[in-house]
């Protein structure tokens, strides 16, 4: 009996004591968890443990990939447990190997590009506004968010900026007997054919390719008094807008402007002035970076965009966006470092040094304005500059249309106003 009872009490102590055990890994496994993810970016992993982040970039220039491959190698080096995969794609491809990603199901983590709010329509965004750091987000333009902002979520992040201007060959001007930057229409018509008479040179470059034509659009429906759109609604057929696209028009047919408008991008227009075989064209600002590389000897000169008679100045800019798709590996905090790693001060002014454009954050803007009058200039104009109406989730249809419908109306197949009523049925139908 007493045999008994001591085995027992033996089993009941020996129980007892491995669910005291038990108890005590499960309370130590639940710490160790805890203080790993305090020291890791929080959020799924890969097989290997490490956090993902698929990056695709549009390329700007040739220096944009090398920079960007050095950006993620040092991005690694300091962030061991958070993986990123670049790919750089041509802007002649992006849009289509990014929609096919997507399509897929196969969305980048963050895609650099023009518009979002299609996406942000259709929830396949993160709420970047969640994402980002404090202190990055106070370093921003407040009007550069703006762009990005739709009902109040932060869909998108400004890249990078750039503003618009009318960029001449100073020697072309001089030659031809022009003496005064042309500021209106009636002013850049008489100095396009002061340019031809000369006969050295065509006098306007006008981009209506897939690749400007939007913005070549812009400039006149604005410099017009038109636009795009006013107070939120579209109004691509407004008399101001087929009166710009009438100028256009008549621009080609009097000869005044570059051969084949519609097949010479504006960076084949920019060798074409850079080499003394145009007088102006409207490009942005980060022409200043490609004539010491194509044209050291050039003399140039940049004024601002030129707009109707009587109208007041405007100007274009374009702003560039960074946007975070859900994705099954979606890691916040690992995309929240690899932000402020990329828009650190010194970083991000050597890449806006590298590609000419503008910095999207206040910080490294005051800082190259305060060293640089031209950038000051340009930080100047780009204050009272409009932009796209990226906001809009109906602005990639008009975008795509717009420029085969400028086309057509360059090509004669169809009038200014045939062509832009057209584009608003498509604007209204994409609204929807």
């Amino acid at each position: 009996m007493k045999s008994s009872l001591g085995c027992k009490a033996i089993l009941l102590i020996l129980a007892w004591s491995m669910v005291m055990l038990l108890s005590a890994c499960s309370g130590s496994g639940a710490d160790t968890a805890s203080n790993n993810d305090a020291g890791s970016a929080k959020g799924p992993k890969t097989g290997d443990g490490s956090a993902l982040i698929k990056f695709v970039a549009a390329e700007y220039s040739t220096a944009t990939k090398p920079f960007l491959e050095q950006l993620v190698k040092d991005f690694e080096a300091e962030n061991p447990d958070i993986k990123v995969e670049l790919q750089v794609i041509n802007w002649d491809t992006l849009e289509s190997a990014y929609n096919t990603m997507i399509s897929t199901n196969n969305p980048p983590d963050l895609l650099n590009t023009y518009s979002y709010a299609h996406f942000a329509r259709d929830e396949l965004l993160n709420d970047l506004g969640e994402i980002m750091s404090p202190e990055l987000k106070e370093k921003f333009y407040p009007s550069f968010m703006e762009v990005g902002r739709l009902d109040g979520t932060q869909y998108a992040l400004p890249f990078l900026a750039s503003v618009r201007g009318l960029y001449y060959n100073k020697d072309i001007l001089d030659e031809a007997g022009v003496t005064e930057v042309p500021k209106t229409w009636s002013e850049l018509k008489a100095a396009a054919q002061k340019i031809k008479d000369h006969g050295k040179a065509s006098g306007f470059g006008i981009d209506m390719t897939n690749n400007e034509g939007q913005a070549y659009l812009s400039y006149f429906f604005w410099g017009a008094g038109g636009g795009w759109q006013k107070d939120g609604e579209w109004t691509l057929n407004s008399p101001e807008n087929v009166e710009a696209l009438t100028f256009l028009k008549e621009m080609v047919d009097e000869g005044l402007s570059a051969p084949e408008p519609t097949v010479t991008s504006r960076d084949e227009q920019q060798r074409i002035l850079g080499n003394g075989k145009l007088g102006m064209m409207i490009t942005a600002n980060f022409f200043s970076t490609v004539v010491p590389n194509e044209f050291p000897g050039l003399k140039w000169g940049v004024g601002p965009t030129p707009v109707k008679d009587g109208q007041p100045p405007s100007t274009l800019g374009v702003q560039d966006l960074l946007m975070s798709f859900q994705t099954k590996h979606t890691n916040k905090e690992a995309i929240s470092k690899f932000l402020d790693f990329f828009y650190e001060d010194t970083r991000y002014e050597e890449f806006m040094v590298k590609e000419g454009f503008l910095p999207a954050t206040q910080t490294v803007g005051d800082k190259m304005s305060a060293e640089d009058e031209v950038m000051k200039a340009h930080f100047e104009a780009i204050k009272v500059a409009k932009f796209y109406p990226v906001n809009d989730p109906a602005w990639p249809a008009v975008l795509d249309a717009s420029k085969k419908m400028g086309q057509a109306v360059i090509l004669g197949q169809m009038s200014p106003k045939e062509a832009l009523d057209q584009l608003q049925e498509i604007a209204l139908k994409n609204s929807k």
